[in-house]
């Protein structure tokens, strides 16, 4: 790109390679575009010819990006969003009216802790915007905001780096098992907590990275891909669940358990809201980030009524909230 005039290339070309190369087949990327598939691969053939680079060979049931277009792709894509940005720049966004999609990452506690509010907002005050969830792998996060298939991560994501961010609140681990649990009186530090056993959960890797650091790993006794069927096994069984406490205070209180708070050596940390330097000055962009900054999140108890809690000297902490 960078050996020729830039104006030797009609800017559909690129719009046609960014959608066959996120579609993975040329059909499927002209039906995107609303063209016919012989349109797009005669601007396929085009772009190829400018190139000197096939870009895409076929593949079962597509076509697979050459490396020259693996390498060009993220750059082409990024500028074809700057450029839209740019020219639907408004100095507003008009929520009530607006019919725009936005994709976010959340896990499912994430999305049992944001969404009812979220929602509920959203349904006040924009009730054409649609929002879809997703649940991405910690490193397919960055690569997806920055092109452009993801608007928002929300998330305690320590290894994503290099984003825009804002704190929504502070959390700590805490312990969930049965009421009644016959270990429960005597969980008050790491070393008690030797004596039980475990549940992790895949959706959720920062727990299992807790067990770890505190040498507990050898301790889990089941594995699970997401956290809404933990509490239904929880209440019937001996285990326990390392966990942020608003859910766990919710799942207490939803299927009799109870949260225990043990010094776990563990410190506090963010659940951030992460998003691509280019939405910033996005009217809709900042709208929706906005709108997730006012949520509210009171801070939780350090003694949750109903349960037994194992550090009755702990004093009430006030999560602190930060953004920029």
């Amino acid at each position: 790109m960078q050996a020729m005039n830039i104006g030797e290339i009609d800017l559909n070309l690129l719009h046609v390679f960014a959608a066959v190369h996120q579609a993975r087949s040329v059909s499927r990327a002209a039906d995107r575009l609303g063209l016919s598939q012989p349109a797009a691969s005669h601007a396929l053939t085009r772009l190829r010819l400018l190139l000197h680079d096939p870009l895409f060979t076929r593949a079962p049931g597509g076509v697979q990006p050459t490396p020259k277009a693996q390498r060009l792709a993220p750059q082409v894509l990024a500028a074809l969003q700057l450029l839209d940005a740019a020219l639907q720049e408004t100095d507003r966004f008009d929520a009530a009216q607006s019919r725009r999609r936005f994709t976010v990452h959340m896990s499912d506690i994430g999305a049992d802790e944001f969404l009812p509010l979220l929602m509920t907002d959203l349904g006040r005050n924009a009730p054409g915007v649609q929002l879809e969830v997703v649940q991405l792998p910690a490193e397919a996060i960055a690569p997806a905001l920055e092109q452009g298939r993801l608007d928002l991560a929300f998330g305690h994501l320590p290894s994503l780096v290099g984003t825009e961010h804002s704190t929504l609140l502070m959390e700590r681990y805490v312990v969930l098992l049965r009421r009644g649990h016959p270990l429960a009186r005597g969980l008050r530090d790491r070393a008690a907590l030797e004596q039980l056993d475990f549940i992790v959960v895949h959706s959720h890797s920062e727990p299992a990275r807790a067990l770890q650091q505190l040498g507990l790993e050898p301790r889990i006794r089941l594995v699970l891909p997401h956290f809404m069927v933990v509490p239904p096994i929880l209440a019937v069984t001996d285990l326990a669940l390392v966990v942020p406490s608003r859910p766990a205070q919710r799942f207490a209180e939803q299927h009799g358990l109870q949260v225990l708070e043990p010094d776990l050596g563990l410190p506090p940390f963010p659940v951030v809201m992460h998003w691509h330097w280019r939405h910033t000055p996005d009217p809709g962009h900042r709208w929706l980030r906005e709108r997730a900054l006012a949520m509210r999140f009171e801070p939780t108890s350090r003694q949750p009524p109903k349960a037994t809690s194992a550090s009755s000297s702990s004093r009430p902490r006030t999560p602190a909230r930060s953004g920029r």
